[in-house]
């Protein structure tokens, strides 16, 4: 079936927990109550992933600064799928979708994502979607009572344009 992304809605809140996916033990947490802000541009945003009509998790980011002007802004992206949803290509396909929406809606040159070193799934799924790994972001995030180190990945809008 294919994948789209769409606004998060209220309805869609009690499905897209997190909880029960690997590498998500960040302690406690209130559950969302209010959808994401589905503007490109918002300093924290998201979007629903729907296979067929069922969503089936979401994508969410976080603009970062990498400079004091908005030419150096860049999203940060993040996946969560439900379980019935791992392993069948639809994080690849729903991350190459928000990146492609980037690259075609805004003037950001870089997207990119940050996935713990032992996280081979969303490794593979990054580098399908076209992200490139950078480095380690070491002791960055801290999960299951301790810091992790993370792999940084990106896509730049050159390596995008060139791949389309």
């Amino acid at each position: 079936m294919p994948v789209r992304l769409r606004p998060v809605t209220e309805a869609d809140l009690p499905h897209l927990t997190g909880s029960d996916a690997p590498y998500e033990d960040f302690g406690p947490r209130n559950p969302r109550t209010a959808p994401y802000d589905p503007s490109l541009t918002a300093d924290l945003g998201g979007l629903a992933v729907v296979e067929g009509e069922d969503v089936v998790g979401s994508l969410s980011w976080a603009q970062l600064r990498w400079g004091p002007n908005e030419a150096s802004r860049s999203p940060m992206i993040g996946i969560w799928l439900a379980a019935s949803a791992r392993g069948r290509g639809i994080g690849t396909e729903a991350q190459r979708q928000l990146a492609d929406l980037f690259f075609l809606h805004t003037t950001v040159n870089r997207v990119e994502a940050h996935t713990d070193r032992e996280n081979l799934a969303e490794q593979r799924s990054l580098e399908k979607a076209g992200f490139r790994q950078e480095g380690v972001a070491r002791g960055a995030q801290w999960r299951e009572g301790a810091h992790h180190d993370l792999y940084v990945y990106s896509v730049l809008r050159e390596e995008w344009a060139s791949g389309r």
